[in-house]
């Protein structure tokens, strides 16, 4: 808002000059070219500040996606080693289940 306002002041002041001599008239231009770098840096650099910005936010969301993969990864194999577990113990107790029986039986 600054920058138009100034921009603004000093075309006016240029066009107020164009009338003077050819010096002040290429003291206006060159003041209207440097305004109009000034407006292109400054639109260059946000442009870079909201590329930036997309860049992070990419970042963070890939992440937080490798986190949840690997929760997820780490609930998988504790789930499978609980499976494992339960079976082997239940695969205990039946063998031991068979060998009660076989004994009373005998």
């Amino acid at each position: 808002m600054r920058k138009s306002v100034t921009a603004s002041l000093v075309l006016a002041a240029a066009l107020g000059l164009s009338a003077c001599s050819d010096k002040a008239q290429n003291e206006a231009s060159e003041a209207a070219n440097a305004i109009a770098s000034d407006a292109s840096a400054t639109i260059d650099n946000a442009a870079a500040d909201v590329a930036n910005i997309s860049a992070d936010a990419v970042g963070a969301a890939e992440n937080a996606a490798d986190r949840t993969g690997d929760a997820i990864e780490n609930g998988a194999k504790a789930v499978k080693q609980g499976t494992a577990d339960t079976l082997d113990a239940a695969g205990d107790k039946l063998k031991k289940g068979a060998a009660d029986a076989r004994d009373r039986t005998s």
